[in-house]
């Protein structure tokens, strides 16, 4: 058989750079050393992470939380203003704070990078930001794999997952079963958009025709900025606060927004009367609004609104949690109260959210008019 081409094709011209993988290794493994405990085995670079269990002999019924995510369109942003080490936290928030919602305490994690080109400072900026996220969650980042994908992807374009699992003893499980009537909601703020609705976002600043280093004097800072502020990450707190009590649900609020979110951890036949009037919505939610006049129930049902995590909690339990999330450095407020359905789901509207995300369980109502400056 004979051959048309000149030169011999190597894995290199073909786009794919091994020893570029190797050294973005060596720049990140530092970081990754930080997040593990005694538990974690060997080291970095292995086949798989090795953690040890044993610990988990010391529980009566141990359950096993598992939860995987992306960090979404936000990456767009990251990559326009050539800043990667803070995405990292975005993609820990969205799938620890998931486990944690049933009271589950995230044990380890690992990461997925695809890129058109590895870059080793780029890539090991993105894993140093995972791992600063793993410490502040209290878990161990113990593998991850960079897949260079050209042609795929253009040679600056990336995209992140991740994976983690936690533990949590059955008795001590959180979740709708242990929602009652006269509960209360408490709010933790978010740090800004987080990770979800940046489709939206993005949208609207195209439309606006705003550049990301535009001075935006509501933000005191630039859009891009403010954009790419990393996603609060609660699952160290969380578990915190149900140490103290009296917590008997957590919502995390991603997509879908507050609302639906919230639905998806009651029990049928019950509502939770959710005030819209309990909180100044921060400024970017009030930016995005306006800048695309976006209907307010399309941009309740995208973007957190200054709401990133719900506690529902025993009405007895509720000023001491919130003081104790305070002290955490956890804005936090009273939100609304769960009570008992009265046939509202006979005359469903945009006020009243129920059976998200395929979960049948209780119901939202949205009261009052968000509070804006």
């Amino acid at each position: 058989m004979t051959s048309s081409v000149s030169q011999p094709v190597t894995y290199a011209a073909a786009g794919v750079d091994t020893e570029a993988g190797d050294r973005a290794v060596e720049l990140m493994k530092d970081a990754v050393r930080a997040t593990h405990g005694p538990e974690v085995l060997g080291g970095v670079g292995g086949f798989a992470g090795l953690f040890d269990a044993s610990a988990l002999t010391g529980y009566r019924r141990p359950l096993l939380a598992s939860s995987t995510d992306g960090v979404g369109t936000k990456v767009a942003i990251a990559q326009a203003m050539d800043v990667h080490d803070t995405i990292g936290f975005d993609l820990v928030g969205m799938v620890v704070d998931d486990i944690v919602v049933v009271g589950a305490r995230p044990l380890f994690m690992t990461d997925y990078i695809a890129c058109g080109k590895v870059v080793p400072e780029r890539i090991a900026a993105v894993v140093r930001g995972i791992a600063a996220a793993c410490e502040v969650a209290g878990t161990a980042l113990v593998g991850g794999e960079t897949a260079e994908h050209p042609g795929l992807l253009a040679p600056d374009e990336y995209d992140v997952a991740g994976a983690a699992t936690g533990v949590v003893e059955a008795d001590d499980l959180l979740g709708p079963e242990r929602v009652r009537t006269g509960d209360v909601l408490l709010a933790l703020g978010s740090s800004g958009l987080h990770s979800n609705g940046y489709s939206l976002v993005r949208r609207v600043i195209d439309v606006a025709g705003w550049s990301l280093d535009r001075e935006v004097p509501e933000f005191g800072r630039t859009l891009g900025a403010e954009l790419l502020e990393p996603t609060r990450v609660y699952a160290a707190d969380c578990l915190a606060l149900a140490a103290t009590g009296g917590v008997h649900a957590f919502s995390h609020v991603t997509g879908g927004g507050l609302a639906a979110n919230v639905a998806r951890v009651l029990p049928a036949g019950l509502v939770a009367d959710i005030d819209r009037a309990s909180w100044e919505l921060p400024a970017v939610f009030q930016v995005a609004q306006h800048l695309g006049q976006v209907p307010w129930h399309d941009l309740e049902r995208t973007l957190n609104l200054g709401v990133g995590m719900v506690a529902i909690v025993a009405a007895d339990r509720a000023e001491a949690l919130t003081r104790e999330a305070g002290r955490l450095g956890l804005p936090a407020w009273t939100l609304g109260e769960v009570r008992a359905l009265d046939g509202e789901l006979d005359t469903p509207g945009p006020d009243l959210v129920a059976g998200t995300k395929g979960v049948q369980g209780g119901a939202v109502r949205l009261v009052n008019s968000y509070r804006v400056a």
